[in-house]
């Protein structure tokens, strides 16, 4: 027994009409959807430079030691056009007096009649210029030959690392005795006998890095890509030390100034006319009862260069260390 079909009625199994175009009708097009706004996508990358300067901007005491710093080179290098005296000349009315506007003798005279400020300023552009040129000179020295021993190892990194120990092994007052025996005493042998020391440190360093970087792949990429062995130190393997390379500059320059003041300080290195913070603080020894002035005033500025290099260096070592972030 067969059931007969029943023809479509259009109702549904209530009884209720379906809607037109059947039990499923085509839907009416979505309007397109916009794309999502610029503030939602994905931030920029930050170039370390920035970061490292956003990082360091966050630090209180280390901006003001820069800021401060800043003020004491500008000070050193135009102060002294603005000053009614000279280096080397000497007042008649005035030796060994103290802080005082007659004469414009604003922080007092020396022994000898001449200037205190004007001398101070002087010697804080020989002392800054001998840390500055020594330092760079150390930091050319120490990078490219730490960077050169790292990289090629084996046997000449060891030859390389023997003849920094025989360095080490140097006193570094009779390495600076022997330079001015034979060539005399000139401010540019100061540059040259301390910069001469000072590389050690920084070769050392730089080997380290390198020692650690060179198996990383970046560096194996550039070997398989053909690139020379030149371009692979100065172009990958400097640039990712230069982190605490730059760190180790800010503490090499307050050490510097400290060398050239103890040089000064024994008579072994700046000379008259010429002066420099460490020669006025060890007048000021000699003065130091009669004429304390002469001492407390070339110490505040080598002390407030020494603080705010050292903080400035903190700040740095936190803003390029990786682990911090």
């Amino acid at each position: 027994m067969t059931s007969e079909s029943k023809p479509y009625s259009g109702d549904n199994a209530d009884g209720a009409p379906l809607p037109a175009g059947g039990p499923n009708p085509p839907r009416a097009p979505e309007p397109e959807t916009t794309a999502a706004p610029a503030a939602s996508a994905a931030p920029a990358g930050e170039s370390l430079a920035r970061d490292a300067w956003r990082r360091l901007s966050q630090n209180r005491a280390a901006m003001a030691s820069l800021a401060l710093l800043i003020a004491i080179i500008l000070v050193c290098i135009a102060g002294p056009w603005f000053l009614p005296w000279g280096l080397a000349e000497v007042d008649w009315n005035a030796f060994g007096t103290g802080p005082t506007l007659e004469n414009a003798h604003f922080l007092g005279t020396d022994a000898n009649g001449r200037d205190l400020l004007t001398r101070v300023l002087y010697g804080g552009r020989v002392s800054l210029s001998v840390a500055l040129v020594a330092s760079f000179v150390s930091l050319v020295i120490g990078v490219l030959y730490g960077a050169i021993s790292g990289y090629l190892g084996g046997r000449v990194d060891n030859l390389m690392m023997r003849f920094v120990d025989i360095m080490y092994s140097l006193p570094f007052m009779f390495l600076v005795i022997l330079l001015m025996v034979v060539f005399g005493r000139n401010i540019f042998l100061i540059y040259a006998a301390i910069g001469a020391v000072e590389w050690l440190d920084m070769a050392r360093i730089v080997r380290g890095q390198t020692l650690a970087l060179k198996r990383r792949e970046f560096i194996e990429a550039a070997h398989a890509l053909g690139v020379r062995d030149t371009k692979i130190v100065t172009r990958h393997l400097i640039p990712n030390a230069i982190g605490p390379v730059i760190i180790y500059v800010t503490l090499t320059v307050p050490k510097v100034i400290l060398l050239e003041s103890f040089l000064s300080f024994l008579g072994l290195g700046v000379q008259e006319p010429l002066t420099s913070w460490g020669v006025l603080i060890s007048e000021g020894v000699d003065m130091m009862e009669s004429a304390p002035w002469m001492l407390l005033v070339p110490s505040f500025f080598l002390a407030a260069t020494l603080f705010c290099l050292n903080f400035l260096g903190d700040g740095l070592r936190d803003a390029l260390d990786p682990r911090t972030r």
